[in-house]
C-alpha cells in the first residue's frame, strides 16, 4: 500500500471488521482548537500525524497542549503504538519536547495487556522490546516454526523485523492448530519520515481474509482502548471528550462509536496532500471539525 487511496480503500475492504458508529452533520473547518474549546472538557490525541510524524515533532503541537492544559482541559494521548511498553511510550512524548504525564498517556499495548488471557504467549515484537511488562510467561517468535507450535496463543505487538516468510509461518501455524491471535495495534499503516510503514493491523487483516478465526484486534478504532480514556475522566460527559485524529477509520470512526466528538487533522498524517472531504464522502466518515493542525 503505496498510496493514500489504496490505503484508504483496504480501510474500506475490512471496514465490516471495525465498530460502526454514526455520522450526523458534515465536518466544520477551523483554524485551530481554541476554536472550539468551550465545546469540550477533554481534548484526546492521536500521536502519528497530530503530534508528530516519525520521530519529528509537529510545529505548534507542544505549544497547543500546554494551553488547552492552562485553560482548564484534560489533554490525553491515544496511540497505537504498541512496540514499546508503557514508560517507553511517555517518553517519547517528553523527547519530542511535550511536558506529558504518565497518566495522560493511553496506548494500545495498555489495552492489550489489560485483556490478555492467561497461557503462554508468543510474541511478535521488537528486538528492543524487553517485554517485561506482560504479565504471563512468553516466547518471542522469530523464523523457527518449532516456536510457534509450542505458544498457546499469538501476540504481535511489532512488525519492525516482520517478513513475509513469518507470515507464512504464522499463518500455517494457525491453520494447523487454530490459537487465538492478539493484534496489539489495529493499524494498517503509520507515517513515518520516509512514508508508511506496514502495521500489525495490516497482516492481521490479511490472516482474517484468509478465513482464521480468533483474531482480536486492540487500538483504535476498537473499544476497549477508549473505555481505557473514560475511566481516567470519569466526571466529563462522552459529548464532552473530543478526539483529535488523522484517519477515518481509526481515530473518528472509533470515537465515534463511543459518542465523543471528532476533529480531523489533515496537514501531516494519511491525508497530507489530498483533499479530505473526497474521502469523508466516499466513506461517509463526517468528523465533526476538520482542521490542518491543532
Amino acid at each position: 500500500m503505496d498510496s493514500v487511496a489504496d490505503i484508504f480503500d483496504r480501510y474500506e475492504a475490512v471496514r465490516h471488521r471495525l465498530p460502526e458508529a454514526r455520522f450526523q452533520t458534515p465536518n466544520i473547518d477551523i483554524d485551530s482548537l481554541l476554536d472550539i474549546a468551550d465545546q469540550a472538557d477533554a481534548f484526546v490525541f492521536d500521536a502519528f500525524g497530530v503530534l508528530n510524524v516519525g520521530d519529528t515533532p509537529i510545529a505548534g503541537a507542544a505549544e497547543r497542549l500546554e494551553q488547552l492544559r492552562a485553560r482548564g482541559h484534560a489533554i490525553r494521548i491515544l496511540s497505537n503504538a504498541a512496540s514499546y511498553n508503557h514508560e517507553g511510550a511517555t517518553l517519547k512524548f517528553r523527547k519530542l519536547g511535550m511536558t506529558i504525564a504518565s497518566e495522560e498517556v493511553i496506548t494500545s499495548r495498555d489495552a492489550t495487556l489489560a485483556n490478555l488471557e492467561p497461557g503462554t504467549w508468543g510474541c511478535i515484537a521488537a528486538p528492543s522490546d524487553d517485554l517485561s511488562d506482560l504479565p504471563t510467561p512468553t516466547v518471542r517468535l522469530g523464523d523457527d516454526p518449532a516456536e510457534y507450535d509450542q505458544v498457546d496463543g499469538i501476540l504481535f505487538l511489532s512488525t519492525e523485523t516482520w517478513t513475509h516468510a513469518r507470515q507464512a509461518l504464522l499463518e500455517q501455524a494457525l491453520i494447523s492448530r487454530p490459537r487465538p491471535l492478539v493484534i496489539a495495534n489495529a493499524d494498517l499503516v503509520a507515517p513515518r519520515d520516509f512514508g508508511f510503514s506496514l502495521e500489525p493491523g495490516h497482516f492481521g487483516h490479511l490472516l482474517a481474509d484468509q478465513g482464521i478465526e480468533n483474531i482480536r484486534f486492540f487500538g483504535k478504532p476498537f473499544p476497549e482502548v477508549y473505555e481505557l480514556v473514560e475511566t481516567t475522566l470519569p466526571n466529563i460527559p462522552l459529548d464532552r471528550i473530543v478526539m483529535c485524529g488523522d484517519t477515518l477509520h481509526t481515530d473518528i470512526v472509533g470515537a465515534a462509536a463511543r459518542g465523543w466528538r471528532t476533529v480531523l487533522v489533515t496537514r501531516d498524517g494519511l491525508f497530507s496532500g489530498h483533499d479530505t472531504r473526497v474521502y469523508c464522502d466516499k466513506a461517509s466518515i463526517h468528523p465533526d471539525w476538520r482542521l490542518q493542525r491543532i
